[in-house]
């Protein structure tokens, strides 16, 4: 049987796109969805497998920087997967993942991450988790927050009127936080997007900012849902993002959120697993936390990768690398590195520690550890005292969390 084409789509494949991925993700709002997507669409990244006049398969990337530990690196946001219901069972996704992964690579790329609606799938081509997520659902009138006393004042704004404001804010914290994105003028337009079917029925997003001596140093992002029961309000708060470059900020932006009138649940879907808010409130179990997958990660060029980010202690250790995907990435690899810098080169030494790139992928942001995928069978110590020293390196004191599924 021969195989369907593939190949580099067009500005003019993105209709047929649409089509294909509001079937998919059984999305109601199709002509919505077209547009919203249609300016972050970059063809020339994207791939798509037809069958005579149909697009069955589609696999698109996008092209945005990543904050890594101590670093910022080049990484590709693989988004917009779908292979059509008919055409199921017959490797269309592996052909356009694989493609994909050496596209990224040849790009000088090292890194690609994800968002998978389907965790399962993605392993099997090398990616791993790489970060998880806490979603929020606060009981806000039954905890309190700190009553010290915070300098500054709130306002709140249209978020596109503070724009300007929002993206110095996002800025400054992204470089500490690994897991965040680049983001542009278009992508802050999609982040910003407010069309109706954003809204799951409830108003219209708002924007809070804290600010102290006129210059602002934190913002939430957030919308009201109406409810009123026979018993009284209970009005519901959907905050979208929380980014705050001090504590005095971050408290008290909270405190807005959490206190907002009429409201008795505070939802927040993007937490990360090392927040704040956590060591804030008097009642934890009030914050109705559920621990969840997040970013996904792929290494497509080890050496690169290892190489670019920066390591909590130092490190001196050889990998025993398997690929399946990327020959380029097999074979021995020693790395050494400290806070200040790192390397990594092919060698002929004995290895240390062996694993598949997926678990390397796992821990590159500074998630999961090494130790924690070795109690899982899944890293191998070849050399005794050799893991530890090395699960600590690979760790960073924040934790990676990923704000936006883009």
């Amino acid at each position: 049987m021969t195989a369907l084409p593939m190949r580099t789509a067009t500005p003019q494949d993105w209709d047929a796109i649409a089509h294909l991925l509001t079937i998919n993700y059984h999305n109601p709002s199709g002509a919505e969805f077209r547009e919203q997507f249609r300016p972050i669409f970059e063809a020339e990244r994207s791939l798509v497998i037809t069958d005579e006049d149909l697009v069955v398969g589609h696999l698109s990337a996008r092209t945005r920087d990543l904050s890594v530990p101590g670093a910022v690196v080049p990484a590709s946001h693989f988004t917009l997967a779908a292979v059509a219901a008919t055409h199921r069972r017959q490797g269309l996704l592996t052909r356009l993942f694989r493609q994909e992964l050496r596209d990224t690579r040849t790009a000088g790329e090292p890194l690609a991450i994800m968002w998978p609606s389907e965790g399962r799938i993605y392993p099997r081509y090398g990616c791993g988790i790489a970060s998880q997520r806490l979603t929020l659902a606060i009981e806000n009138h039954e905890l309190s927050l700190p009553d010290r006393e915070v300098p500054g004042r709130m306002r709140i704004g249209a978020p596109h009127d503070l724009l300007p404001t929002l993206t110095k804010v996002y800025d400054a914290a992204r470089q500490d936080r690994p897991g965040y994105s680049s983001r542009s003028a278009v992508d802050w337009e999609h982040v910003l997007d407010d069309s109706p079917s954003h809204r799951g029925g409830a108003g219209e997003r708002l924007c809070v900012v804290h600010e102290v001596d006129g210059a602002v140093d934190g913002y939430g992002l957030y919308r009201t849902s109406f409810n009123w029961t026979p018993t009284g309000p209970a009005c519901e708060a959907r905050v979208d993002e929380v980014v705050a470059d001090s504590p005095d900020a971050y408290l008290a932006v909270w405190r807005f959120l959490l206190a907002i009138d009429l409201t008795r649940t505070v939802h927040y879907d993007f937490a990360a697993v090392d927040e704040p808010l956590l060591h804030l409130v008097n009642e934890p179990n009030r914050l109705g936390a559920r621990l969840i997958d997040a970013l996904w990660a792929r290494i497509v060029h080890v050496e690169q990768a290892l190489t670019a980010r920066r390591y909590s202690a130092p490190v001196d250790v050889v990998f025993e690398l398997t690929d399946t995907v990327i020959e380029e990435n097999v074979g021995l690899w020693r790395l050494t590195g400290d806070p200040d810098g790192a390397q990594c080169v092919a060698t002929t030494d004995p290895a240390d520690l062996a694993c598949d790139i997926r678990d390397l992928s796992s821990v590159y942001l500074g998630g999961p550890r090494l130790t924690a995928l070795a109690a899982a069978g899944r890293v191998r110590e070849l050399r005794p005292g050799t893991l530890l020293p090395a699960s600590d390196a690979f760790g960073w004191p924040t934790l990676p969390a990923g704000p936006e599924i883009y």
